[in-house]
């Protein structure tokens, strides 16, 4: 575990609604049909004034938004122009905290990375590497409240595409999580909360099954939920829903909760 830096302040955030968003950003790529992921796979290892743009168009929603986790942000290479796109979107927003978790680099072309932006300070951020055949998937941890018994844990995770691969990974989570009562867990899963290692990480965390689950892929004719808010009983869901912006080929998901009075309520 490698813990990630963060600036520094105080808060307190118990009993408060906040709003979240999930969004994996493809790097700041574009994607509106399938045939796309081939005729525009050199855009993909390049940069372009095109994903600036679309990291700026995402800067403006942040604005709205009180914790946001990105998937596949890259963290400094060539296809995004050796950009940090995790802090360029922290200060385009300006949003006070950020942090990230490098994941997968490939020799200067791509280094894709989970990212937390917060206007709230943790009091800690964890980078957690998940299992996998090929190493390059991760979870980002980030705690706010001193204590794990009234802390709010919220976690930033990117699932492989095999269902072994996801089964070991949320078996992972779950033992991590464990010690939490008050939970978010947000992130493309690449899998529904249907399959059967979702229904494992429900039945053996306190992260309970969504009553609503939004469709995120593909972003322009979304018919699957692959990217998810999840949450601990203790957590009062207002709404769920997707932003029709498509700034990949998933949708973002967004959601506002209300913390209770027990979350997060000792002062930073």
């Amino acid at each position: 575990m490698q813990l990630s830096s963060v600036n520094r302040c105080t808060n307190n955030i118990s009993g408060r609604r906040v709003r979240l968003l999930s969004c994996n950003i493809l790097a700041g790529g574009s994607v509106q049909r399938y045939r796309q992921y081939f005729t525009r796979s050199l855009s993909a290892v390049l940069p372009a004034r095109s994903k600036l743009n679309n990291l700026d168009h995402l800067a403006n929603l942040l604005r709205k938004f009180d914790i946001v986790g990105l998937q596949e942000a890259d963290a400094g290479s060539l296809r995004s122009g050796f950009l940090n796109q995790t802090r360029y979107l922290t200060e385009a927003a300006g949003m006070p905290y950020w942090s990230h978790q490098p994941n997968r680099f490939m020799a200067n072309l791509a280094h894709s990375a989970n990212g937390l932006i917060s206007r709230f300070e943790p009091s800690i951020v964890i980078d957690h590497p998940l299992p996998c055949r090929v190493p390059g998937r991760g979870a980002l941890l980030a705690r706010f409240g001193e204590n794990d018994e009234d802390a709010l844990a919220v976690m930033v995770a990117h699932l492989s595409l095999g269902a072994q691969a996801r089964t070991r990974q949320i078996a992972y989570i779950t033992e991590v999580l464990q010690h939490y009562r008050h939970i978010v867990l947000m992130g493309d899963f690449n899998t529904t909360t249907r399959s059967a290692e979702m229904k494992q990480l429900f039945a053996h965390s306190n992260v309970q099954p969504p009553s609503h689950s939004p469709p995120t892929y593909p972003s322009w004719k979304p018919h699957r939920a692959l990217d998810h808010i999840l949450f601990s009983p203790s957590i009062g869901l207002n709404k769920i829903w997707t932003l029709p912006q498509a700034f990949s080929d998933h949708l973002p998901v967004a959601a506002e909760i209300h913390l209770p009075s027990s979350a997060a309520k000792n002062p930073l």
